[in-house]
Formats: structure tokens, C-alpha cells, sequence
């Protein structure tokens, strides 16, 4: 099992080199084909705005997103066509999170900016936190400094639900490329350590029969999880933390975990999100 198809959304307001970058780095590990992807709804013009004024202004603002989306499109070719297998380009005028959501049928893996404000401007790009519960694919989130996908050490954040089984199936290919894998349980309230140690083992006795050795760590629980996951990602080198996307339905929005928006938006290296 490889990537055959990588998808890379570039945001209109930030720098989207570290995106590209490890886009063409799956690109040349998986000889994989590379679609680039943006995308930026028009804002609706300010309420004291109207007739041919208003007008103008909407004429004005679709002007300058098609110039911005041509010169994203011009550094996504410029960035991964020598690396990949084959680029293709696609972009609109439409909110990001939909239209990446939908058009994400055409890729095994997307890549995105990770987004650590408060305020993420929903035009601009796409919100991995309400990407990753809408795509149906993995993500892969990625910090502004990263300059590649570095596969020495890899950790997987396992919880025993659907979601974290999700996952690490989905990253089997990144899994496989990877020098080192550690399996890591927080036995959070509720769960004894002697289970989730069992839980680890299983995942490991289940990865061999993939090719794939790793390690099983179950600390004792002394903080948030999101911090301890942290602790051990910077104990073992990680270069990538995969983990399962959790999230729950409040007044019919997804709302995110704390672990899992913690790696969504404040990830201090790549994170591989699925659910």
C-alpha cells in the first residue's frame, strides 16, 4: 500500500513552503502524483456598500483572488513538477473547507497548513480543524519551519476507539518508510495501565504482520494528554505524530478534542490526522 495521489492546499494569506515541501517529499518517497488546490470565497461587501458601488467592490476583490490563485498556482508547479510523478492544478472561487472537503475524492492524503490563531480568516484557506472531520482522507498537518518530512522517529498516539485504528491504517505507508516507530498510550481516568499496555502490544503484534517493528511506551498519567504526547514526541525524536481525529457533536457542530486540536493547530512538528 502507497500514496498514489497527494493533495497540497496553499493558503492566499501565508507563506505555503513548508506545505510544498513535504508534499514533494511524499511525492518523490511514493512516486506519487501531486494536486495542488486553493481556493477563497468573496467576502460580501461592507454593509454601507450598494448598487454599482458595491458592485465594483465585488468586481475588484474576484480580480485580485484570481491573481492570487494564478500566482499560487505558478509556485505549486514551480516547487513539486521536478519532483513528482505528475501536478495537476484546481482552484475556485468558493469557501475552502467545502470545496478542498470535496474535491479531496481525488487523493489518498492531504496536506495542509497547520492554523495556530484563534481566528482562522475562512476565505483564505482551509481550517484543518474542520477539514479533518469533513475530507474522509488523512491529513497531514504541517508547522510553518518544517522543510521536510522527516520519517526517523515516528509516534503514533494511540486510544483505543475507532478513530485511532483509523489512522494508523491509514499511515501504514508512512509507517512502513519510517526508521523507528514508538506506540504510545496516556491511561487517562477510566483506563488501567495494564490495559492500555495490552492495547499497545496488540497494535505492535498487529504491525508486524505488516513489516513493521515498533516500540510500546505507557507513562503514567501526570498531565494533559496533549502535553504528554509532547513530552514523548520530544524524547524520541518525532518527526511525525499520527493520531487518531476525535470530536464530538455539540448543537450539531463538531467540536474537536483537546489532543486532537492541540495537533490540528499547535503541532510542533507534522502531524497525520484521520478519522
Amino acid at each position: 500500500m502507497n500514496y498514489k495521489t497527494v493533495m497540497v492546499s496553499l493558503a492566499l494569506d501565508k507563506p505555503n513552503d513548508a506545505c510544498l515541501a513535504v508534499a514533494g517529499d511524499i511525492a518523490e518517497r511514493f512516486e506519487a502524483k501531486v494536486i495542488g488546490i486553493a481556493a477563497s470565497e468573496l467576502r460580501p461587501p461592507l454593509y454601507f456598500a450598494e448598487g454599482q458601488f458595491a458592485q465594483k467592490l465585488i468586481d475588484e476583490e474576484g480580480q485580485a483572488v484570481r491573481k492570487r490563485l494564478s500566482e499560487l498556482e505558478a509556485e505549486f508547479r514551480a516547487s513539486v513538477q521536478k519532483r513528482a510523478k505528475s501536478v495537476e492544478w484546481r482552484s475556485t472561487l468558493a469557501q475552502p473547507v467545502a470545496y478542498v472537503a470535496q474535491q479531496a475524492r481525488t487523493a489518498d492524503v492531504l496536506v495542509v497548513g497547520a492554523r495556530a490563531e484563534s481566528i482562522v480568516d475562512p476565505c483564505a484557506a482551509p481550517d484543518p480543524n474542520g477539514l479533518v472531520m469533513q475530507a474522509g482522507r488523512p491529513l497531514i498537518v504541517v508547522p510553518p519551519m518544517i522543510q521536510w518530512l522527516d520519517l526517523r522517529s515516528v509516534l503514533v498516539a494511540w486510544k483505543d476507539v475507532r478513530e485511532a485504528r483509523r489512522a494508523v491504517f491509514d499511515a501504514l505507508p508512512l509507517l512502513s518508510a519510517a526508521k523507528d516507530v514508538t506506540i504510545a498510550e496516556i491511561a487517562e481516568e477510566g483506563t488501567h495501565p495494564s490495559d492500555a499496555l495490552r492495547h499497545v502490544e496488540d497494535v505492535a503484534a498487529w504491525l508486524v504482520g505488516h513489516g513493521i517493528v515498533a516500540s510500546t511506551v505507557v507513562p503514567e498519567a501526570k498531565a494533559k494528554a496533549a502535553d504528554q504526547l509532547d513530552e514523548i514526541a520530544g524524547d524520541i525524536g518525532a518527526g511525525v505524530v499520527i493520531a487518531g481525529a476525535y470530536g464530538h457533536s455539540r448543537f450539531q457542530e463538531w467540536v474537536l478534542g483537546g489532543v486532537t486540536r492541540h495537533l490540528a493547530t499547535e503541532p510542533r512538528r507534522c502531524s497525520f490526522l484521520s478519522r
